[in-house]
């Protein structure tokens, strides 16, 4: 009884799992602890269709697209599958072992007690084992497997929202760049409509020659930069392609308005973000599984309990192998402990004991950068938003600007360099609204996977 009661002393030691420093942890803004709680994992969370808020079915189809045949998605898929095969080969060791086997043997010497010639020995037989985990070594060994997988679900479902966000980034720049390309294209027309009237007043003698020079310049200057955003869209083309698992070539996405709605997300969400983001979890399941292996390397220091059991028949002769009186039995427990191993245990529980403050100090990284990246994203909408109130304003000022100056250039009030000038301003100015447009959907889709998906 003693002896027990030692064993299942040594067995509470063993299981026991090491504690971690909350110090190590990382804090939680002031402005989130009203509403902020650690909550656990949520690697299996849906992260919802968010990008139908974006009312485009393009992107739709798109991310539809994408989500069946990006590469990425299918390297993360095949090692969630690796990971989930890994854990149930470590949880197999938990299991009654059962092996059968024959054997046919010729040897010479002392057989049954009497020296003779060579003679033959079949035997045939089922073996039985069982490792009775008093200490929780393997216990712990396959729980660690476990969380191991349940990180690489975490990942995947990163890898998936990922992929997403670019999806949504890269289709949204490419209309960004369409209606941009459109606007210059009109400029270039208005530029041409400029230098033939330029044109037909020096063949009156209206103006000097160095007048159509001006105008010509900004025509090819115009036609280049047209050019310069035409290769610019091919590449993003191709980008595309690759996101969907497509080849380039194969690849095209025709020009059309820029009609994608741009959703507007609510106040309160960052509150949820370490509960929604794939990363954060794949983090909290590295570092559980980090804190059960260092009971499993602990555990090493208990002996090993073994069951084990046979049964078979064992006969010189192939023909009486299987009669009754040739059948044998063996049944008994195997217990070891090593006693000198070089060190090889206590460095197990410092690796395992390392491995544990690195995922710490991995899942502390990944938290703050989850409250980064939404507060630089919640900061960039608030800031946008304001910017494209300016920038409209911008735009209007200079359009009528360029509207005066048509006006008094065409009457003879005016030099062409002050129309040049009103036109370059027009240009610049309504090209930065489009770009401040631009810059709050690729936010918007940014502070979407900050938070891990949707916001609903």
């Amino acid at each position: 009884m003693r002896a027990l009661a030692l064993l299942l002393l040594l067995a509470g030691c063993a299981t026991s799992l090491p504690k971690i420093d909350e110090a190590q942890l990382p804090s939680v803004p002031a402005e989130f602890r009203q509403n902020f709680t650690l909550a656990a994992p949520a690697e299996a969370q849906p992260r919802g269709e968010w990008w139908k808020a974006f009312s485009d079915p393009a992107l739709d189809e798109l991310v539809a697209r994408a989500d069946r045949s990006n590469t990425s998605i299918q390297v993360a898929a095949a090692r969630l599958a690796q990971a989930r095969a890994a854990a149930r080969i470590t949880d197999a060791d938990r299991s009654l072992q059962v092996s059968a086997g024959a054997s046919a043997r010729r040897a010479a010497g002392i057989i049954g007690g009497d020296a003779g010639p060579p003679r033959n020995l079949f035997a045939a037989g089922v073996d039985l084992s069982y490792e009775v985990d008093l200490f929780g070594r393997l216990s712990h060994a396959s729980q660690a497997a476990v969380l191991d997988a349940q990180s690489r679900e975490g990942l995947l479902q990163s890898t998936r929202l990922l992929v997403q966000a670019q999806v949504a980034q890269t289709y949204l720049a490419l209309r960004a760049l369409d209606a941009e390309r459109a606007l210059v294209r009109e400029t270039l027309v208005a530029y041409r409509e400029t230098l033939a009237l330029t044109e037909r007043r020096w063949r009156a003698g209206d103006v000097a020659e160095l007048d159509v020079a001006r105008s010509a310049t900004e025509v090819a200057a115009t036609e280049s930069e047209l050019l310069a955003l035409d290769r610019r869209r091919a590449e993003l083309e191709h980008a595309l392609a690759v996101l969907l698992g497509e080849a380039p070539s194969r690849f095209s996405m025709l020009e059309n308005e820029w009609r994608t709605a741009l959703p507007a997300i609510p106040a309160g969400v960052p509150s949820t973000v370490l509960t929604r983001r794939p990363d954060v979890s794949a983090a909290q399941h590295s570092l559980a599984a980090a804190q059960t292996r260092v009971g499993a390397a602990k555990a090493a220091y208990f002996p090993d309990i073994a069951l084990t059991a046979g049964g078979g028949y064992a006969s010189t002769e192939l023909s009486d192998l299987f009669k009754w009186s040739s059948r044998a039995w063996l049944i008994g427990a195997v217990a070891s402990l090593p006693i000198f191993d070089g060190g090889r245990r206590e460095a197990g529980v410092q690796g395992a004991s390392a491995e544990l403050d690195g995922a710490v100090t991995l899942y502390r990284e990944q938290v703050l950068v989850a409250f980064r990246e939404v507060e630089d994203q919640l900061a960039a909408l608030r800031l946008l938003a304001e910017q494209a109130e300016a920038q409209a304003r911008a735009v209007t000022a200079a359009r009528r600007t360029t509207s005066l100056s048509g006006a008094r250039y065409r009457a003879g009030y005016v030099s062409q360099l002050e129309l040049l000038d009103a036109q370059r301003s027009e240009l610049r100015n309504r090209r930065e609204a489009l770009q401040v447009r631009s810059a709050r959907y690729q936010s918007t889709v940014a502070l979407v996977r900050a938070l891990g998906g949707s916001w609903e």
